[in-house]
């Protein structure tokens, strides 16, 4: 029987729907999480069946998701952002400084970012993870980042998904 790590695949194809200012939001909250001793995958997809935008996992073995917000349509929208909470310790939205923050829900962190950096303007509260959920989402941060090292390093050697 195969583990349900492997029943998804952990590098999804790119599917090109982020805007240049998702990618920006996206590149400056990763900066901000690698200065706090983070390591992050982008586009991680989770046992529910979703994809985070940002998985971050430290040494401690903390694991947050952040989701990306482009715009207040594009939270408006985000009907699903609760269903991320059960993956995560901490949960965050990271957007641009031109969106204002009393539109995110409280119970969440908040990141103001741009493409070059980011600063953390609200603490997530803390949710610990059970253990037999951290261990699944460590197996497939692990999986992700080790595939897309082998994609970089060899890139005719592995085919899409």
């Amino acid at each position: 029987m195969e583990s349900p790590a492997r029943q998804v695949s952990p590098v999804p194809p790119p599917d090109r729907r982020q805007s240049e200012t998702a990618l920006a939001i996206a590149r400056g909250t990763a900066r901000l999480l690698r200065s706090l001793g983070f390591s992050c995958i982008s586009e991680l997809p989770l046992p529910s069946g979703r994809r985070a935008d940002l998985v971050a996992l430290n040494e401690r073995g903390e694991i947050w998701i952040v989701e990306i917000k482009s715009s207040v349509e594009d939270l408006r929208a985000d009907q699903k952002w609760q269903n991320y909470r059960a993956h995560c310790d901490r949960l965050f939205f990271a957007f641009t400084q031109d969106l204002p923050c009393e539109i995110f829900p409280a119970e969440t962190g908040l990141i103001v970012a741009d493409a070059y950096g980011a600063h953390l303007q609200c603490e997530a509260p803390e949710h610990r993870l059970p253990a037999p959920t951290r261990k699944l989402m460590t197996v497939r941060f692990a999986l992700a980042a080790a595939q897309r090292i082998n994609r970089l390093v060899d890139p005719q050697g592995h085919s899409e998904f």
